[in-house]
């Protein structure tokens, strides 16, 4: 399993770089209208949605556990099909999307680190940002109200933290990778 996990270390890089992309957008331009955000965010949750799907399928095989990354997967392209369907949906259901899938995929995030706890180093990592996605998650729902650039910076900010989170696990499975690569 972690073998495959290290194969796979680039996933985790794209997913944190398209993070970081989305996040810098979203907090250095947080007047942009509410359509374009959505458009910004939906394609964020799609191609993130995307790599997670294809990551489950890369290890369903040596991953007994491969169905949370499905499960995470289709949650984000599900959002993301949804979001860039309708891009003229209203903000205050926007807010709420957002804060729901950060809290199903923080949940998500947490069980993943859980159940490799035992075969990688630093799981808190993967940890961290699940638990940074449910903050997020709380603090959507519990503000909903709130204008739309405090809306844009909190997501700016999320995303720019939890693409950090992701790089810095995709960096340490390619060093795994890459001093156990000879063995395998």
């Amino acid at each position: 399993m972690l073998h495959e996990l290290a194969k796979n270390w680039w996933l985790f890089v794209l997913r944190g770089v398209f993070a970081i992309i989305f996040g810098l957008i979203a907090f250095f331009w947080p007047g942009i209208t509410l359509t374009i955000l959505t458009i910004f965010l939906g394609a964020y949750l799609l191609v993130d949605g995307i790599f997670t799907f294809i990551y489950a399928f890369q290890v369903k095989k040596q991953e007994s556990q491969w169905w949370v990354y499905l499960l995470e997967g289709l949650l984000g392209v599900a959002a993301g099909i949804l979001i860039l369907s309708w891009p003229g949906i209203t903000a205050l259901y926007i807010v709420f999307l957002v804060a729901f899938w950060a809290i199903v995929t923080g949940i998500l995030e947490i069980i993943a680190a859980i159940r490799l706890r035992k075969v990688i180093n630093n799981e808190w990592m993967l940890i961290l940002a699940g638990i940074l996605s449910i903050i997020f998650g709380v603090l959507i729902f519990s503000q909903p109200i709130t204008g739309a650039v405090v809306i844009a910076w909190w997501i700016g900010i999320y995303a720019i933290l939890f693409g950090v989170m992701l790089i810095s696990v995709g960096v340490k499975l390619n060093k795994y990778h890459k001093s156990h690569s000879h063995s395998h």
